[in-house]
């Protein structure tokens, strides 16, 4: 699914990630561990296309094509899914018509074919009434008010919409309650055709996962075990 060849990066002129190798397979659930600053939030937001770090050197292959140097949003479009740890908020932009813009883009991109209301309503209601997201959500403006947790909340339903062939979670379990924990873990385990790439610092979220790999960083290289 995606294959990491020789991957520097810097940011700034100031080097984060030196020599990164790594393969995950597909149908991963590939746990990203380290200490805080070992450079797995750049790892993955390199991956996900983040235009604020420059790759030095090495590629980024996905699904057997190198996407180096394609830009966020053709790679979101390709089925790299983010759900990064610190989401802005967007004021004048509602959950309901976020999710109907990215929806629509995906199936073009995939099908050239529009999204119709009616397709996109039917799929956001059984996702909706999966996730127990009460329907005013959908009519305040992305994240904006919302805690930690709706925040995580708000992201499964993306995740379940638009079905990527990798996500990426940046710490999903970091400011949330249990609830939304278990809702994070059952939402991956039903997930069954999308790998999983993820960081956590906490072993009991990763068993319940049954993670499959484990890549530990530190000071920006991988740690041979």
């Amino acid at each position: 699914m995606l294959e990491i060849k020789n991957l520097c990066v810097s940011m700034d002129g100031k080097p984060l990630l030196k020599d990164i190798n790594m393969i995950i397979k597909k149908g991963a659930r590939h746990r990203l561990a380290g200490h805080n600053g070992s450079g797995k939030s750049t790892l993955v937001n390199t991956i996900a296309g983040d235009s604020s770090y420059t790759i030095d050197s090495g590629k980024i292959i996905f699904n057997k094509k190198d996407i180096t140097h394609e830009n966020a949003t053709t790679r979101a479009l390709m089925g790299i899914f983010l759900g990064a740890q610190n989401v802005p908020e967007i004021p004048g932009l509602t959950v309901l018509s976020f999710l109907k813009h990215s929806m629509a883009a995906h199936k073009h991109f995939e099908t050239c074919k529009d999204l119709s209301m009616g397709e996109f309503l039917e799929k956001l209601e059984t996702a909706r009434e999966e996730l127990n997201i009460p329907k005013q959500w959908l009519n305040r403006y992305v994240n904006v008010g919302f805690s930690g947790g709706e925040r995580k909340r708000i992201m499964l339903l993306r995740l379940l919409l638009t079905q990527p062939k990798l996500a990426i979670l940046d710490e999903p379990d970091s400011g949330a309650d249990k609830d939304v924990q278990k809702q994070v873990i059952d939402t991956i385990n039903k997930m069954k055709k999308t790998t999983f790439l993820f960081i956590s610092h906490q072993d009991n979220f990763s068993s319940s996962i049954k993670t499959t790999e484990t890549t530990t960083l530190s000071d920006g290289k991988i740690v041979i075990q």
